[in-house]
């Protein structure tokens, strides 16, 4: 189990922060026809409800922009990973299909609105600190290259920056080899609405990605 801690600055800025874990043995793979399913139903239904404008007036995306404002970082120019889903959605831009876990996570954030980080478990070493990313600190960003973490939330572990809710770090990422997951909610909005995100995201993973022998979640609540 990796065991996580808050750093004091940001318990100051967003004294309401709930961090949920989820640690498990999985089997990726890397298309799951039924869970694209899902999300082609909920891409749907998304741009039913909701324009672009209305994104960042979500609870747990607002809440995440406003915690970036207070720690100096700019939530237009480095958007949480949560909002920047929706908007593709909205702009009817596709989806990166990746493989089923990461898959899996993104489905979750659309739906809850929470940016959600996703680990090979075995890549990490030790325990994880949440803390806030320094000048000119090494990050690389799936995807994306280096990335300008200053003033970004920044899960770290005793090597250095495995995630922030803008992007998660090449060195820990998800891949079809995983056999552990790793997955953390960030809910800088608090309690409100994590318990249907804990329980939709069980019964994800159950659905799509546990080991088939082992059907064992642990959770923790921070």
């Amino acid at each position: 189990m990796v065991f996580l801690t808050i750093s004091d600055t940001i318990r100051k800025v967003c004294p309401g922060l709930k961090i949920v874990t989820f640690e498990c043995p999985v089997v990726n793979s890397s298309f799951t026809p039924e869970l694209w399913e899902e999300m082609n139903a909920l891409q749907k239904k998304f741009r039913s409800q909701y324009a672009v404008e209305d994104i960042n007036k979500r609870l747990p995306i607002w809440a995440t922009r406003e915690v970036y404002k207070k720690l100096g970082k700019d939530p237009n120019r480095y958007r949480p990973s949560a909002e920047a889903l929706c908007r593709r959605i909205l702009k009817e831009d596709p989806l990166y299909q990746i493989n089923t876990l990461v898959d899996l996570i993104n489905l979750i954030s659309i739906r809850t609105g929470y940016s959600i980080g996703g680990f090979d478990a075995d890549q990490i070493q030790g325990d994880l600190e949440l803390g806030v990313g320094f000048e000119n600190e090494k990050f690389e960003a799936i995807g994306r290259g280096v990335l300008n973490i200053d003033g970004l939330p920044v899960y770290r572990d005793r090597v250095g920056g495995v995630g922030t809710p803008t992007s998660d770090e090449e060195r820990t990422k998800i891949s079809v080899q995983t056999s552990n997951l790793l997955m953390i909610i960030n809910a800088y909005s608090g309690e409100n609405g994590l318990e249907d995100a804990i329980e939709y995201s069980k019964t994800l993973l159950t659905d799509y990605a546990l080991y088939e022998n082992d059907g064992n979640i642990e959770i923790k609540i921070y």
